[in-house]
């Protein structure tokens, strides 16, 4: 028998394992929000540009375009890689809506999408967290 402090409640090794599962799937659902499981969500932080492209890069060549619509100032959008267990180490390229309608695309820079729950698109850099 375990006694946990703050209730004085006895419990026994079944119901501590139950309690393990739990918490073993609780945890299991927070990390479903990040890079290292193919999750992420991309942020547009600038005062005026919109998002027309989002390009992946694992080493192997640049993905087709992530985005299915514009993502415009102050917007965020949900992105998942289609094929589990992928490279952590990624080139992102942004692609800009221009001034004459077209994409613009940005300079390529290089992410570990596995630390990465959050992707900030900002007017002149890309921060993670």
């Amino acid at each position: 028998m375990i006694k946990l402090g703050l209730t004085g409640t006895l419990l026994g090794v079944t119901q501590i394992m139950v309690i393990a599962g739990v918490m073993s799937a609780t945890s299991a659902l927070a990390a479903d929000g990040t890079g290292k499981n193919g999750v992420f969500t991309v942020h547009n932080e600038t005062d005026s540009n919109t998002v027309v492209g989002f390009y992946t890069n694992d080493g192997s060549g640049w993905s087709t375009n992530w985005m299915s619509s514009r993502l415009k100032p102050g917007d965020s959008s949900k992105m998942e890689f289609s094929k589990p267990g992928g490279k952590c180490r990624q080139t992102l390229r942004v692609g800009w809506l221009g001034k004459g309608g077209g994409e613009v695309k940005d300079d390529p820079i290089g992410i570990d999408i596995c630390k990465a729950t959050n992707v900030y698109l900002h007017d002149n850099e890309i921060t993670f967290d």
